[in-house]
C-alpha cells in the first residue's frame, strides 16, 4: 500500500535530491582543481630546472676533445642524459627546432629572421631548446628564422 506523499515531504526529497547532486558537482570541481594545481605545481618546477639543465647540456656539448675520455666529463654527460630520462618521465618533451623545421609562432620564439627571400619560415638554428608537456608549450625554442 503506497502512501501519498504531502507537498511537504515532496519538497523535502526535491531539496535533498538538488543537495545531493550540488554536492556531487563540488566534489568533480575540487578534483579538478587538485588536479590542475598538481599539474601547475609540476610545470613551475619543470621551468625552475630548465635553465640548469640548459646548462649542462651547454657544457656536454662543448667539452674539448682532450677530455672526451675524462670521466668526470663523462659522468656530466651522464647526468644530462639522466635529466633527459627523468623529463621524458614526467611527460616532458623537447620541441622539434632542427634547422629546415618549418618555424611554428605556438611552438617557437623567433629572435632574428634573415632577409633572404622565399614565401616559407624555417628554422636556420635553435638557440634554445624549447619543451612541452602534453599539448602544452611551457617553454617555446628560441631560434633563428631564414626564408626558403
Amino acid at each position: 500500500m503506497a502512501k501519498k506523499l504531502t507537498n511537504h515531504e515532496q519538497e523535502l526529497i526535491n531539496d535533498l535530491q538538488r543537495v545531493r547532486a550540488d554536492f556531487e558537482n563540488y566534489r568533480k570541481r575540487v578534483d579538478l582543481e587538485k588536479q590542475n594545481l598538481s599539474e601547475l605545481t609540476k610545470v613551475a618546477t619543470i621551468l625552475k630546472l630548465l635553465p640548469v639543465i640548459d646548462n649542462i647540456e651547454r657544457a656536454t656539448a662543448h667539452t674539448p676533445a682532450d677530455l672526451a675520455d675524462n670521466k668526470w666529463a663523462q659522468g656530466v654527460a651522464a647526468l644530462a642524459k639522466n635529466l633527459d630520462k627523468q623529463l621524458a618521465e614526467l611527460g616532458v618533451t623537447k620541441i622539434n627546432a632542427a634547422p629546415g623545421v618549418v618555424f611554428d609562432h605556438n611552438l617557437h620564439e623567433a629572435v632574428s629572421v634573415d632577409d633572404a627571400d622565399g614565401d616559407q619560415e624555417v628554422i636556420a638554428e635553435e638557440l634554445r631548446p624549447g619543451y612541452m608537456v602534453g599539448d602544452q608549450v611551457i617553454r617555446p625554442s628560441m631560434v633563428r628564422v631564414t626564408r626558403k
